[in-house]
């Protein structure tokens, strides 16, 4: 099991975000968390990303306890994450937004950087190839010096998804990837997140699009009111009553 989470927990003063949630990632697998508005599910990825910490429970990956660590320490294990909003520069290009992501795993100190020497030299060289290659991964080396607040939505959230991939990251979480765009440039973010799973990436998403994740995830944990109410493959969810009630009938998932 590549990461698991043990009765966690995040309550703000008396809201209950995040209540006793069991749930387990394999890896290789792409997973999904699901559930209507305010069931919890960014908070769940906050917790595990070290954004917040946890009332109570834990968090383990790869066998080890994280529950605690902040987020550079959990990023530096190997978990990345993009977010609803896209956080990029937006007066710098494309390419300068994606360098800073390798920046992580460089070991160049002010004295570096005060004398240009030759470690910072060449690990400025490796955050430039590193970006170049995520760049083509994702399709977008044709826009790298373009600034990003010049790009579409889709361009974005790709550009977001290259960072993210900069870090050399095991595991990636992406918090509602296909969010404002059409139907067309959602088909070409599956295509994205599966290539992601070929490359052995394990894939943890939060989505609204109940058609994409029924088609993309091989496991869906569904939150509500913070609690976990049903796990299972896309087929399970379909027919689960309490999921169907959730959803205020079940259109969105049909």
């Amino acid at each position: 099991m590549l990461l698991e989470t043990r009765k966690l927990s995040k309550k703000f003063g008396g809201l209950v975000a995040v209540n006793d949630v069991d749930f387990t990632i394999e890896e290789g697998k792409i997973n999904a968390i699901i559930g209507p508005n305010g069931a919890g599910k960014s908070t769940f990825f906050n917790l595990i990303s070290g954004f917040h910490p946890p009332s109570a429970g834990q968090i383990l990956f790869k066998g080890e306890d994280i529950t605690n660590l902040p987020s550079n320490k959990i990023a530096e294990m190997g978990i990345a994450r993009t977010f609803q909003t896209t956080n990029l520069f937006e007066q710098t290009t494309v390419l300068e937004n994606v360098i800073v992501g390798h920046r992580l795993r460089t070991k160049s100190n002010l004295v570096d950087a005060l004398f240009r020497t030759k470690r910072l030299k060449a690990e400025e060289k490796k955050c430039w190839e590193k970006a170049i290659e995520v760049l083509d991964f994702v399709g977008l080396t044709h826009i790298e010096n373009k600034y990003v607040g010049s790009i579409s939505q889709e361009e974005k959230k790709r550009v977001a998804i290259a960072l993210a991939l900069a870090t050399e990251p095991k595991m990636i979480f992406l918090d509602e990837p296909a969010a404002g765009v059409n139907p067309d440039e959602t088909e070409g973010l599956v295509n994205l997140i599966r290539k992601i799973a070929k490359k052995g990436i394990t894939v943890s998403l939060i989505e609204h699009k109940m058609q994409m994740i029924m088609k993309l995830a091989d496991n869906i944990m569904v939150l509500n009111y913070g609690e976990k109410i049903a796990e299972g493959t896309p087929e399970q969810i379909k027919t689960n009553q309490e999921v169907i009630e959730a959803y205020l009938g079940g259109s969105v998932i049909a």
